[in-house]
């Protein structure tokens, strides 16, 4: 109650002064002080793993599986027994999501039932159970696995879903929803094809089930969060957006992610209007923006995005817009622009005047523009300067190409088929093309039975709450 106070008198503050709207900036609940320097630290931690690299010879780089010059993969890659050492994952995050700890702690879960027919009384052994239990948890598959949700998949904070090891697909109805909890880790997991569900009672932890509206059909919903970790998942062709962050969520990473075949791709702020948005700080870095992507890679509104190290191979409008007067710093991506000759500029301010966005801080540092793209830097730019050592010029092709040559779930195709909920501009079609099946994830091997029963038998502890 507190809380909700102290951020109601300080938009009534901003409403009324200009000091006020700085003020805001500095104390929304969640929010670093000094994004610049967690931008700085991301290209500290590259560098020094791509440092790494280059100390090895060009045969020790062809046969090393882990010195990437990915930090994030550098940090757990290189660890012959992480099967047995999963939890420390949760230490590799970089930027703003860099302390979501997700169930690191806890015990791990195996999910051993791919059903969700009750979204009130979930069932020991599935997925949903495991959501919205109150303790930390890591959770794990054995398999291959489809869950085709029923409703919306509500977390309880403190939770890790880990795909290493299994092809694991989530589809239908919802469908993540990260909604008022903090400190979650979805890690290696395909999401696609899901739709609007609702208007139902859907439980979030073992203590309250409510009623639950028509959703959007996102594929992961961020709202008002904080603490979140989104790494190595592949994602497309959903109803809404493949991921969104709204109200007032904050600290969060999206790495690592390979996204295609949607429309309107990422939504970072619930409106330009909504002041507790100032807050929202995120780190979008080493994904691939791939093919049959229309619009908002992301679309932001207020906050702190710094985009870092992405490839952007297809856009057919735009590849990063906003309103609200969004801090945007692009550093060190590949733009790769598409044929049509209007659509060549990577930046699109959304219905606002240049009156008014010439003095939004928008910049890029270190960016690869092919094909005629170009980006519209506004604002006065920043006092403070890198320092050489960790600057992020200059960035080739190949250097991009390194850092995201694994985005997307590890060792699977990074298609997931169909054609379902897929629009381009104006079309509001929604084309269903063929059911999800089974048979149509067998992209990975499974666990070997032998390793699995391994895991089971080490010194970390697996078990199936009952």
């Amino acid at each position: 109650m507190l809380q909700t106070t102290c951020i109601l008198l300080l938009s009534l503050l901003s409403f009324f002064s200009p000091l006020g709207t700085a003020m805001l900036n500095l104390t929304l609940p969640g929010a670093h002080p000094d994004p610049e320097a967690v931008a700085h630290e991301v290209h500290r931690k590259v560098n020094a793993s791509i440092a790494r690299r280059e100390m090895l010879s060009v045969s020790e780089r062809d046969e090393s599986s882990c010195l990437t010059g990915n930090p994030i993969d550098d940090c757990w890659k290189c660890d012959p027994d992480w099967p047995n050492n999963r939890q420390r994952l949760a230490d590799c995050a970089i930027g703003f999501g860099q302390y979501a700890k997700g169930g690191k702690g806890g015990e791990f879960y195996v999910v051993t039932d791919s059903s969700d027919g009750d979204p009130v009384n979930p069932k020991p052994g599935t997925l949903r159970y495991a959501v919205i239990q109150n303790e930390p948890l890591w959770i794990v598959f054995p398999s291959n696995m489809m869950i085709k949700l029923s409703q919306e998949l509500i977390f309880n904070s403190y939770k890790t879903i880990d795909g290493r090891g299994a092809d694991v697909h989530i589809v239908g109805g919802g469908c993540i929803t990260l909604q008022y909890i903090s400190n979650v880790i979805i890690h290696n997991i395909h999401i696609h094809h899901c739709h609007p569900s609702g208007n139902t009672n859907v439980r979030s932890s073992p203590e309250h089930y409510g009623f639950r509206t028509l959703s959007d059909g996102d594929g992961i919903s961020i709202f008002g969060a904080k603490d979140i970790w989104i790494d190595h998942c592949t994602l497309s062709r959903c109803k809404d957006g493949l991921i969104d962050a709204v109200m007032g969520s904050t600290g969060i990473t999206i790495s690592n992610n390979y996204l295609s075949h949607h429309n309107e791709v990422m939504l970072l702020g619930h409106s330009d209007d909504y002041l507790p948005d100032s807050g929202m700080q995120v780190t979008i870095a080493f994904n691939h923006f791939g093919e049959k992507l229309v619009q908002r890679m992301p679309r932001c509104r207020r906050g702190y995005i710094h985009v870092v190290n992405n490839d952007f191979t297809e856009w057919e409008m735009y590849a990063i817009g906003g309103s609200g007067e969004p801090t945007i710093n692009s550093q060190g991506n590949r733009y790769m622009a598409p044929q049509n000759p209007f659509a060549k500029e990577v930046t699109k301010r959304v219905d606002t005047q240049q009156s008014k966005w010439k003095g939004w801080n928008w910049r890029s540092e270190g960016d690869i523009l092919l094909n005629g793209a170009f980006f519209v830097a506004s604002g006065e730019g920043l006092e403070v300067k890198y320092e050489k050592a960790y600057s992020v010029e200059p960035k080739s092709a190949d250097r991009i190409s390194l850092l995201t040559m694994s985005s997307g779930v590890l060792g699977n195709a990074r298609d997931n088929n169909l054609g379902m909920w897929s629009r381009g501009p104006g079309d509001e079609s929604t084309e269903s093309g063929m059911e999800y099946t089974d048979e149509m994830s067998t992209t990975a091997t499974i666990i070997p039975p032998s390793l699995f029963l391994l895991l089971l038998s080490s010194t970390t502890i697996f078990t199936v709450i009952l």
